[in-house]
Protein backbone atom coordinates (compact mmCIF):
# COMPACT_ATOMS: atom_id res chain seq x y z
CA UNK A 1 0.00 0.00 0.00
CA UNK A 2 1.27 3.45 -0.93
CA UNK A 3 1.88 5.85 1.94
CA UNK A 4 0.20 9.24 1.65
CA UNK A 5 2.55 12.20 1.32
CA UNK A 6 2.03 14.96 3.86
CA UNK A 7 2.81 17.98 1.72
CA UNK A 8 4.36 21.31 2.56
CA UNK A 9 3.84 24.59 0.74
CA UNK A 10 5.42 24.49 -2.73
CA UNK A 11 6.02 20.73 -2.72
CA UNK A 12 5.25 18.83 -5.94
CA UNK A 13 4.16 15.16 -6.07
CA UNK A 14 3.84 12.93 -9.14
CA UNK A 15 0.45 11.31 -9.54
CA UNK A 16 1.76 8.20 -11.27
CA UNK A 17 0.39 4.96 -9.84
CA UNK A 18 2.75 2.75 -7.91
CA UNK A 19 3.92 0.00 -10.25
CA UNK A 20 3.40 2.20 -13.32
CA UNK A 21 0.48 3.75 -15.08
CA UNK A 22 -1.33 6.96 -14.39
CA UNK A 23 -4.34 7.78 -12.32
CA UNK A 24 -7.63 8.04 -14.13
CA UNK A 25 -9.90 9.55 -11.44
CA UNK A 26 -8.84 11.64 -8.47
CA UNK A 27 -10.87 13.23 -5.70
CA UNK A 28 -9.88 16.42 -3.93
CA UNK A 29 -11.37 16.35 -0.45
CA UNK A 30 -11.73 19.38 1.81
CA UNK A 31 -12.43 19.10 5.52
CA UNK A 32 -12.73 21.62 8.36
CA UNK A 33 -14.23 22.27 11.77
CA UNK A 34 -15.52 25.53 13.19
CA UNK A 35 -13.82 26.75 16.36
CA UNK A 36 -16.34 26.76 19.21
CA UNK A 37 -17.35 30.25 20.28
CA UNK A 38 -16.80 31.04 23.95
CA UNK A 39 -19.50 33.06 25.61
CA UNK A 40 -20.88 34.00 28.98
CA UNK A 41 -22.74 30.68 29.28
CA UNK A 42 -20.00 28.37 27.95
CA UNK A 43 -18.97 27.52 24.42
CA UNK A 44 -21.29 26.97 21.49
CA UNK A 45 -20.77 25.72 17.99
CA UNK A 46 -20.95 27.94 14.95
CA UNK A 47 -21.52 27.18 11.29
CA UNK A 48 -18.87 28.12 8.77
CA UNK A 49 -19.56 27.62 5.08
CA UNK A 50 -16.26 26.91 3.34
CA UNK A 51 -16.52 26.28 -0.38
CA UNK A 52 -14.18 24.19 -2.50
CA UNK A 53 -13.80 25.14 -6.16
CA UNK A 54 -11.87 23.69 -9.10
CA UNK A 55 -10.65 26.21 -11.68
CA UNK A 56 -9.67 24.78 -15.07
CA UNK A 57 -7.00 26.64 -17.05
CA UNK A 58 -5.47 26.22 -20.50
CA UNK A 59 -1.78 26.49 -21.48
CA UNK A 60 -2.13 30.28 -21.85
CA UNK A 61 -3.45 30.50 -18.25
CA UNK A 62 -6.96 31.41 -19.42
CA UNK A 63 -9.85 30.20 -17.28
CA UNK A 64 -11.68 27.56 -19.35
CA UNK A 65 -14.25 26.42 -16.80
CA UNK A 66 -15.00 26.43 -13.07
CA UNK A 67 -16.70 23.92 -10.80
CA UNK A 68 -18.12 25.35 -7.58
CA UNK A 69 -21.29 25.29 -5.49
CA UNK A 70 -23.28 27.12 -8.19
CA UNK A 71 -21.98 24.91 -11.06
CA UNK A 72 -21.44 21.39 -9.76
CA UNK A 73 -20.28 19.85 -13.07
CA UNK A 74 -17.80 21.08 -15.67
CA UNK A 75 -19.09 21.72 -19.18
CA UNK A 76 -17.40 18.55 -20.48
CA UNK A 77 -18.61 16.46 -17.51
CA UNK A 78 -15.09 15.52 -16.38
CA UNK A 79 -15.17 17.42 -13.07
CA UNK A 80 -17.95 16.87 -10.51
CA UNK A 81 -18.51 18.68 -7.20
CA UNK A 82 -20.36 16.36 -4.78
CA UNK A 83 -22.30 19.18 -3.12
CA UNK A 84 -22.10 22.15 -0.80
CA UNK A 85 -21.54 21.60 2.94
CA UNK A 86 -22.77 24.68 4.80
CA UNK A 87 -21.34 23.93 8.27
CA UNK A 88 -18.20 21.74 8.31
CA UNK A 89 -19.97 19.31 10.67
CA UNK A 90 -18.96 15.65 10.56
CA UNK A 91 -15.77 13.70 10.13
CA UNK A 92 -13.71 13.27 6.97
CA UNK A 93 -14.19 15.24 3.77
CA UNK A 94 -16.84 17.93 4.05
CA UNK A 95 -16.74 18.73 0.34
CA UNK A 96 -15.26 16.73 -2.54
CA UNK A 97 -14.48 17.40 -6.18
CA UNK A 98 -13.96 14.37 -8.42
CA UNK A 99 -11.83 14.77 -11.55
CA UNK A 100 -11.84 12.22 -14.37
CA UNK A 101 -8.39 13.03 -15.75
CA UNK A 102 -8.92 10.95 -18.90
CA UNK A 103 -12.10 12.86 -19.82
CA UNK A 104 -10.68 16.35 -19.28
CA UNK A 105 -10.69 18.43 -22.42
CA UNK A 106 -7.19 18.35 -23.95
CA UNK A 107 -7.05 22.16 -23.70
CA UNK A 108 -7.05 21.93 -19.87
CA UNK A 109 -3.47 21.88 -18.56
CA UNK A 110 -4.01 22.91 -14.93
CA UNK A 111 -6.70 22.57 -12.30
CA UNK A 112 -6.38 24.91 -9.33
CA UNK A 113 -8.30 24.05 -6.16
CA UNK A 114 -9.39 26.93 -3.96
CA UNK A 115 -11.29 27.26 -0.71
CA UNK A 116 -13.11 30.34 0.50
CA UNK A 117 -15.45 31.26 3.32
CA UNK A 118 -18.71 32.18 1.64
CA UNK A 119 -20.11 33.41 4.96
CA UNK A 120 -17.07 35.66 5.41
CA UNK A 121 -15.56 34.23 8.62
CA UNK A 122 -11.77 34.18 8.55
CA UNK A 123 -9.45 31.23 9.13
CA UNK A 124 -8.93 32.18 12.79
CA UNK A 125 -12.40 30.66 13.33
CA UNK A 126 -11.54 27.41 11.52
CA UNK A 127 -9.53 24.44 12.78
CA UNK A 128 -8.49 21.00 11.51
CA UNK A 129 -8.73 22.23 7.91
CA UNK A 130 -7.12 20.08 5.22
CA UNK A 131 -7.25 19.19 1.57
CA UNK A 132 -6.28 15.79 0.27
CA UNK A 133 -5.98 14.05 -3.06
CA UNK A 134 -7.36 10.53 -3.28
CA UNK A 135 -7.17 7.87 -6.02
CA UNK A 136 -10.93 7.61 -6.56
CA UNK A 137 -10.75 4.04 -7.91
CA UNK A 138 -9.02 2.59 -4.82
CA UNK A 139 -9.91 5.28 -2.23
CA UNK A 140 -6.17 5.48 -1.46
CA UNK A 141 -5.00 8.85 -0.14
CA UNK A 142 -2.13 10.10 -2.29
CA UNK A 143 -1.33 13.43 -0.70
CA UNK A 144 -2.57 15.60 2.16
CA UNK A 145 -2.01 19.26 2.79
CA UNK A 146 -3.01 20.77 6.15
CA UNK A 147 -4.36 24.28 5.76
CA UNK A 148 -2.40 25.72 8.66
CA UNK A 149 -1.81 29.33 9.50
CA UNK A 150 -5.11 30.49 10.86
CA UNK A 151 -5.41 34.20 10.38
CA UNK A 152 -7.52 37.08 9.17
CA UNK A 153 -7.77 35.77 5.59
CA UNK A 154 -10.97 34.06 4.46
CA UNK A 155 -9.67 32.09 1.47
CA UNK A 156 -6.75 29.97 0.29
CA UNK A 157 -5.43 28.79 -3.02
CA UNK A 158 -4.86 25.19 -1.91
CA UNK A 159 -3.20 23.20 -4.65
CA UNK A 160 -2.98 22.62 -8.36
CA UNK A 161 -2.88 19.54 -10.54
CA UNK A 162 -0.88 20.02 -13.74
CA UNK A 163 -0.68 18.00 -16.96
CA UNK A 164 2.87 17.28 -18.16
CA UNK A 165 4.00 17.06 -21.79
CA UNK A 166 3.78 13.25 -21.70
CA UNK A 167 0.24 13.33 -20.29
CA UNK A 168 1.41 12.64 -16.74
CA UNK A 169 -0.02 14.61 -13.81
CA UNK A 170 1.56 16.27 -10.77
CA UNK A 171 0.08 17.94 -7.71
CA UNK A 172 1.66 21.05 -6.21
CA UNK A 173 0.71 22.31 -2.73
CA UNK A 174 0.25 26.09 -2.88
CA UNK A 175 -1.32 27.14 0.42
CA UNK A 176 -1.42 30.85 -0.48
CA UNK A 177 -3.69 33.02 1.61
CA UNK A 178 -6.21 35.18 -0.19
CA UNK A 179 -9.40 37.10 0.36
CA UNK A 180 -12.77 36.60 -1.27
CA UNK A 181 -16.16 34.96 -0.88
CA UNK A 182 -16.26 33.22 -4.30
CA UNK A 183 -13.75 31.81 -6.77
CA UNK A 184 -14.19 34.93 -8.97
CA UNK A 185 -12.79 37.04 -6.13
CA UNK A 186 -9.74 34.75 -6.02
CA UNK A 187 -8.81 34.87 -9.72
CA UNK A 188 -6.23 37.70 -9.38
CA UNK A 189 -4.47 35.83 -6.53
CA UNK A 190 -4.68 32.52 -8.45
CA UNK A 191 -2.96 34.00 -11.51
CA UNK A 192 0.34 34.20 -9.63
CA UNK A 193 0.39 30.42 -9.12
CA UNK A 194 -0.19 29.22 -12.68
Amino acid sequence: MRVSVSMTKGQKVSLAKRGGGTLSRVRMGLGWDAVKKRGLFGSRSQSIDLDASALLFDASNNLVDAVWFRQLTSKDGSVQHTGDNLTGDGDGDDESIIVDLGRLAPVVTQIVFTVNSFTGQDFSQIENAFCRLVDDSSNEELARYDLTGSGRHNAQIMAKVSRGAAGDWTMTAIGAIASGRTFQDLLPATAGHL
